[in-house]
């Protein structure tokens, strides 16, 4: 059973979002044990990719209002499809819709092959965060749905997710297809943890919050911080390890010296190295995700994979498949919700290990579970079909 495909996404190493997230473990995963894979992304000055498999750039310049994200130049690239050329596929994957996806939708008609396009952002909401027009935003999202309506299947990250598309006015069928993790709990945690707390200043014992994403108003950091103010006037012990980058870094920067955080908040910056992020993880004792914007965040599933659950708000898409109290917390969209759910959770100890370990049963997916049980087998059937 083999299988050739390329996967066509607009963020990829080192901008290390869900969607590139998602993008290097389809490839790494196929490349490892399944056929050829191949990643075609826009450019990235400076940085040299070390995949197991080819990554294709082509063109870009930088998104201003989204740093540090890049606008591919998705026409004339002869360089680009002179390779592209000479490839034999049998699958094309667009994991965007945008100028990645518009090659990979030109390049499935020219070699015959099969389009999947995988719908994973709330595009609306960062259309409105850049235009601040509903009508302009409404225009874009709807040239969105356009893309999707060319491929011959679409998948969404969860069902949450598939809701939005279709409110976007999709109306053709979504299939969910979960997204993965590629953490263990490693043999030297306590280990890692231990140059955790040394590299971080962390004292043993301490209660660690941690968030894990882009640095923007959208993932609702603005509520953690004013809930930690408040756990900071009852005198809670904490510390909040933030890790990220993104254009509204500074701000959030601002917010804590204005609530006197600064003593238990530090921002640690963009961080590529997997075994630092396993350790980051391995440390916490919550995860604090209350974002509104995120659909099947792959953060969420990295900290369950090292027993860590997530306090995420009630009734977002990322909280699909949260249980409020037995694999994960659910707090309402408030600083005062959220603190009181820190709070009570780092309050108990030992429940919150319990919580943790039932989040690494129910919640933590593998990457390699994922693409053997389901993303391969709908490969092939889709190649089966197109071929008939």
């Amino acid at each position: 059973m083999s299988v050739n495909v390329i996967q066509f996404s607009d963020s990829f190493p080192p901008i290390m979002d869900g969607v590139g997230n998602v993008t290097k473990n389809y490839a790494y995963w196929i490349k490892n044990k399944y056929g050829r894979s191949y990643v075609v992304t826009p450019e990235f000055p400076g940085y040299v990719d070390e995949e197991i498999f080819p990554v294709l750039r082509y063109p870009s310049f930088p998104l201003v209002l989204r740093k540090p994200y890049r606008v591919g130049l998705s026409v004339h690239n002869p360089a680009l499809w002179k390779k592209l050329r000479t490839l034999h596929v049998d699958l094309v994957h667009a994991q965007s819709p945008f100028s990645s996806g518009n090659i990979a939708l030109q390049y499935a008609r020219q070699r015959k092959v099969p389009l999947v396009a995988t719908f994973h952002s709330k595009f609306y909401d960062d259309f409105k965060e850049v235009t601040r027009s509903d009508a302009i935003s409404w225009i874009m999202t709807h040239l969105v749905v356009d893309f999707f309506n060319y491929a011959d299947a679409v998948w969404a990250v969860n069902q949450s997710t598939k809701e939005t598309l279709l409110s976007y006015g999709y109306r053709g069928p979504v299939e969910v297809i979960p997204n993965g993790a590629d953490f263990s709990i490693p043999e030297n945690l306590d280990a890692l943890c231990a140059e955790i707390n040394l590299q971080f200043k962390l004292k043993q014992g301490e209660p660690v919050l941690l968030f894990v994403g882009q640095m923007i108003r959208q993932k609702n950091i603005e509520t953690t911080l004013r809930a930690l103010k408040i756990l900071h006037e009852r005198k809670i012990p904490f510390t909040m390890l933030l890790a990220g980058e993104g254009k509204s870094r500074e701000y959030f920067q601002d917010l804590v010296h204005e609530f006197g955080l600064h003593s238990r908040v530090q921002f640690l910056g963009k961080i590529l190295d997997r075994e630092l992020l396993k350790g980051l993880f391995g440390r916490a004792d919550l995860f604090v995700f209350p974002s509104l914007y995120d659909n099947a965040p792959v953060v969420t599933r990295e900290a369950a994979a090292m027993a860590t659950p997530s306090v995420i708000v009630r009734g977002s898409n990322a909280a699909e498949g949260i249980r409020d109290g037995e694999n994960g917390f659910l707090c309402e969209n408030s600083p005062e919700s959220l603190a009181g759910v820190i709070q009570k959770a780092l309050e108990h100890p030992e429940k919150l290990r319990q919580i943790g370990e039932e989040a690494r049963h129910s919640v933590f997916l593998s990457w390699e579970s994922v693409m053997d049980d389901m993303v391969i087998p709908r490969y092939l059937e889709i190649i089966k079909e197109h071929r008939g």
